[in-house]
């Protein structure tokens, strides 16, 4: 028979499992105010704090297990080399990513129960989000704001307090029914406070953006090539020329307003270009007269045969075959494009050299073009991380491959990441996946154009305008920071005052 502590845990395990369903592409985020309140009473029910980090580490199994599973389809691209390491990458990325979930429910712990509690609980809860965003290079995935992904009023919040902000907001008014269980006018209160907040924040939304749609850049017209080529065949030597035709032959399907500019997106080229004069000359072909090429590709530099050092890159290609502008990946994905030197394993993807990372966010100058930041990969689930405030630019450009990941939540996760940026930015972004979701983004975080996932095809797409420079833009960390230090403040005081009224 399965003792109390086990069915206990199992609950909480579900429970977090549950909560993940708030989360693109399901989106149900009124789902939390099922999951939060029994945390929370969990907590609140628990033997010290220690009780408490328990309950919330079981929680965050669940919640990052069913969050994140999509992970596992990386690794079964080549499952006889590494379909081994899937408990291993999911269950140990879980237990690992719980402890900051721990940490908030034990420092909630050490609080009075109620309103203190709550408030404490909230702001741990989004001080984690943005501290896992940095930890070991980083990896601030699914942070609980972007649970509003489908609810576009309420995400222009992220404007002013940026997507951790928001999640501080999301934990208060999801965890606030937690109060029923001890004192209903408590309950009612903080209910009623955070669903009037939310509705301030949605009208404000609502009323921020504009009717119409956003001016675009003149004389620009980009077109983003979506080939869809499905991993497992991306890197065979018999298909790499067959890829580069499939995406050729996109870039070459006639439109009705000529594109000026073409896009293609992570790795898209097959090979080191410098190397390959044959390749390169092809790209040059394709350019449409005065405009570039945008392509993501691998670089490196040699010792006689063997590859010395390698670049996950952006390169932008004019008429004649010249580089006149690269962008290098800053964060790399651990795993997938490095493997720390400690471990004897091989990085997911092909060749046995490590990536080495660029030098972080840059702007590129490119002619014919205005500024434009570039992110590769998951690089644009950075908030804050994304752009060179020294040289800011005119908006933004995300390559990526999330064909690793087949049909799955991660790609439409990766996609709400990506809105999100753009509006937490005021700028637009123009995002290229190889099987989807590629898109044109304004800066408001409305998609003018898009093709979904695993879709073959081309979108062709004007380039919106940027908007002035965000407050969250302009000073997003001292924001997050002062919402977290207001509200762990007004919980101490509160915890505070109910000491010594207890006293």
């Amino acid at each position: 028979m399965i003792s109390a502590k086990w069915r206990g845990r199992a609950g909480l395990m579900a429970l977090g499992a549950i909560s993940a369903l708030a989360f693109p592409p399901t989106s149900l985020v009124f789902i939390l105010w099922l999951c939060f309140p029994f945390l929370l009473r969990a907590i609140d029910r628990s033997n010290g704090w220690k009780g408490a980090f328990a309950c919330a580490w079981w929680f965050g199994l669940g919640h990052f297990g069913v969050g994140l599973y999509w992970i596992a389809c990386s690794f079964l691209v080549d499952p006889w080399r590494f379909g081994w390491m899937i408990p291993f990458a999911i269950g140990g990325l879980g237990a690992f990513l719980s402890i900051y979930l721990g940490l908030a429910a034990a420092a909630a712990r050490l609080t009075a129960p109620g309103w203190p509690r709550l408030l404490v609980f909230s702001a741990a809860w989004a001080a984690g989000e943005w501290l896992r965003g940095i930890v070991l290079t980083g990896f601030p995935w699914n942070p609980l704001g972007s649970a509003w992904a489908a609810i576009d009023p309420v995400l222009q919040i992220v404007s002013v307090i940026g997507t951790f902000g928001l999640s501080l907001l999301t934990c208060f008014l999801a965890s606030a029914p937690s109060l029923f269980f001890r004192a209903r006018r408590e309950g009612v209160a903080a209910t009623a406070a955070g669903i009037a907040l939310f509705a301030a924040i949605a009208i404000w939304g609502a009323a921020r953006v504009p009717a119409g749609p956003q001016p675009v850049q003149p004389a620009i017209r980009l077109r983003l090539v979506q080939a869809s080529i499905p991993q497992t065949l991306k890197w065979r030597p018999e298909m790499r020329v067959l890829n580069f035709r499939k995406q050729m032959a996109l870039t070459e399907t006639p439109a009705e307003i000529a594109p000026t500019h073409i896009v293609w997106p992570e790795s898209a080229a097959p090979s080191f270009l410098e190397d390959d004069p044959e390749a390169l000359h092809a790209l040059a072909g394709a350019v449409p007269a005065g405009g570039l090429m945008l392509v993501g590709s691998v670089r490196g530099t040699f010792e006689g045969d063997r590859v010395a050092r390698i670049w996950n890159s952006l390169r932008a290609i004019d008429q004649s075959g010249a580089v006149v502008g690269t962008y290098d990946k800053a964060h790399l994905v651990p795993f997938g494009e490095y493997v720390p030197t400690w471990l004897p394993i091989r990085k997911l993807t092909p060749g046995s050299v490590d990536f080495i990372p660029g030098p972080g966010p840059q702007t590129l100058d490119l002619p014919g073009l205005p500024p434009v930041g570039g992110l590769i990969c998951y690089e644009a689930v950075f908030p804050g991380g994304v752009v060179d405030e020294a040289h800011r630019p005119d908006w933004m450009l995300n390559v990526t491959n999330d064909g690793w990941f087949g049909i799955s939540s991660g790609p439409y996760q990766h996609f709400a990441a990506a809105r999100m940026r753009a509006i937490e930015e005021g700028l637009p972004l123009i995002r290229n996946a190889n099987n989807g979701i590629s898109a044109a983004i304004d800066p408001y975080g409305r998609v003018i154009a898009k093709l979904g996932l695993n879709a073959v095809g081309v979108v062709d797409t004007d380039l919106p305008q940027p908007l002035p420079p965000t407050l969250y833009s302009r000073m997003g960390s001292p924001i997050f920071a002062a919402m977290v230090a207001l509200s762990l403040a007004l919980g101490l005081v509160g915890n505070f005052l109910r000491n010594r009224r207890a006293t």
